[in-house]
């Protein structure tokens, strides 16, 4: 003889209309794995977008200290990434002309990592040329990238990125001063946009994670 809101044929707890997921004397049962981790994945989304919007408005309201901030952690990435070219440089077997330019590399990062904490200005510079000459780099291999292959997905936006890119980093370049004070603000708007937009797909994956059956 079975109990009421059981089902003997599969063994599982049902609720009052027969649905699976739920304990003894009608209590919701544990969650299945799928509800987990969307429960998971919301709350980590979420919590990205909350930190991208306090990092945008740190960067709105305190651009100087921000800057300030930026500089000293490109200074220690520079001397970090440094002594591991150096230390490549002495204790890998490589051939030696590898050996020379990792050696160069790393004592050249160094310095300049070094020469970041003489002072904000002097970092901020260097951070600014950094940005520059990267994203010069960047636009033209995506030009490249473009050119040599005419079955490229959305070509004429890469082409356009590129160009882009080639002529953003000439400016800063040019006047990295000013530019990277420009930057920084369009890196908080940035950052406010993306967390607002991370937050409204946190809520839609929790949304959608309620809909889930509890045994899932």
């Amino acid at each position: 003889m079975t109990e009421p809101g059981s089902d003997t044929r599969s063994g599982n707890a049902t609720g009052p209309s027969g649905s699976p997921g739920w304990g003894a004397g009608g209590q919701p049962g544990v969650p299945g794995p799928m509800q987990q981790l969307a429960r998971s994945a919301w709350q980590a989304v979420a919590l990205i977008g909350l930190a991208a919007i306090v990092l945008g408005v740190v960067a709105l309201v305190w651009p100087h200290a921000t800057l300030a901030v930026l500089g000293v952690l490109f200074g220690i990435y520079l001397l970090v990434s440094g002594i591991m070219q150096l230390a490549a440089a002495f204790g890998t077997h490589t051939e030696t002309s590898l050996r020379v330019l990792a050696f160069i590399s790393g004592a050249i990062s160094i310095m300049l990592g070094l020469f970041c904490f003489r002072g904000a200005l002097e970092s901020v510079l260097l951070l600014a040329i950094f940005i520059g000459i990267s994203w010069i780099f960047r636009g033209v291999s995506v030009l490249a990238a473009a050119a040599s292959d005419p079955l490229m997905p959305a070509r004429g936006w890469h082409i356009f990125s590129g160009i882009v890119g080639v002529v953003a980093g000439i400016v800063v370049l040019a006047e990295p001063e000013s530019s990277i004070w420009v930057l920084t603000l369009f890196a908080g708007i940035w950052l406010i946009v993306t967390g607002l937009a991370e937050i409204a797909t946190a809520l839609m994956i929790r949304s959608e994670a309620k809909k889930l059956p509890r045994s899932y």
